[in-house]
């Protein structure tokens, strides 16, 4: 059986084709990342206004990729539910147009669901199975017993994790999407932490992620007044730090390995990596940029 899957419950607009629920024919992704960067989070009606804008695009590079036409599709499956409900219409009005257009049945699915079965792409299930769905605004712990058979045992009581991730990262001036930085900068650290976040304590198995954002915030308020900072503002492009900040600190490997004044720090850098973090930032002329060494 050959499926094809569409999805458009957020910011993304994905059509997939797979063969037996294992052999994926086409996978076609376009990702609105960039534009909603410009907001600091996903701006709904946008969302729902460049996935009718691509929907058709996204459609016809799937069969492209493929190299099969809509007469070898046997199910057309969409996501229904959860999500943004402008997205979600997009989508679903699609397909369905699709399947009514080519005689094909067309059936909803709950995306979770999808997170959780993307995984039977690379493995059989063994059950009685645990999931971690850890996905935007969803944190839930599923137990499956059999196929199609999902008990949820837990989940988030206020934030998802993803969220947490997010709204941290944007207290500490990071841009969006700002949690795959949070942790990038987390695993940098390499010393012992010098703060412990809170963990929610409790004998069931639900999570709770809205006491570490007020955590965070407090901490960053504690190390302003204590280090008599304007503002505490982390971030991994230099060529925007320069502007915004009066010292800027260099961290390599959990370390910093050098403060200085903005100018200072670029005209006479020290340590290699600040040498190599300056060399990296592009030239507004394309020759030069084309030319250039990175140290």
């Amino acid at each position: 059986m050959i499926v094809l899957g569409v999805e458009t419950s957020c910011d993304e607009t994905a059509v997939a084709i797979v063969e037996d629920g294992k052999k994926i024919l086409a996978d076609v992704v376009y990702s609105q990342i960039d534009i909603h960067k410009l907001y600091g989070g996903v701006v709904p009606e946008i969302a729902s206004r460049k996935h009718i804008a691509k929907i058709i695009s996204v459609f016809d590079e799937a069969f492209k990729q493929a190299g099969i036409t809509a007469s070898n599709i046997d199910l057309v499956a969409v996501t229904t539910h959860p999500g943004l409900i402008g997205s979600l219409l997009v989508g679903i009005n699609a397909a369905y147009a699709f399947s009514l257009a080519n005689n094909i049945p067309c059936i909803g699915v709950d995306h979770i669901y999808g997170h959780i079965y993307a995984n039977y792409v690379e493995a059989d299930f063994k059950f009685p199975t645990l999931a971690l769905v850890v996905s935007g605004g969803h944190t839930e712990l599923v137990l499956m017993r059999d196929h199609y058979d999902f008990s949820v045992l837990g989940e988030t009581m206020d934030d998802a994790v993803g969220e947490a991730y997010d709204k941290v990262a944007r207290v500490m001036g990071l841009a969006y999407p700002g949690g795959v930085m949070v942790d990038n900068l987390a695993c940098e650290y390499k010393r012992e932490p010098l703060y412990h976040l809170p963990i929610y304590d409790s004998d069931d198995y639900n999570f709770s992620f809205s006491g570490v954002k007020s955590a965070v915030l407090n901490l960053l308020n504690k190390f302003k007044a204590e280090r008599d900072l304007t503002c505490l503002f982390i971030a991994h492009d230099l060529s925007i730090v320069r502007f915004i900040s009066d010292r800027i600190g260099v961290i390599y490997k959990g370390d910093i390995v050098e403060i200085a004044e903005a100018e200072e720090l670029f005209n006479y850098p020290l340590h290699p990596y600040t040498r190599s973090l300056i060399s990296a930032i592009p030239i507004p002329d394309p020759q030069l940029e084309k030319n250039k060494v990175l140290q």
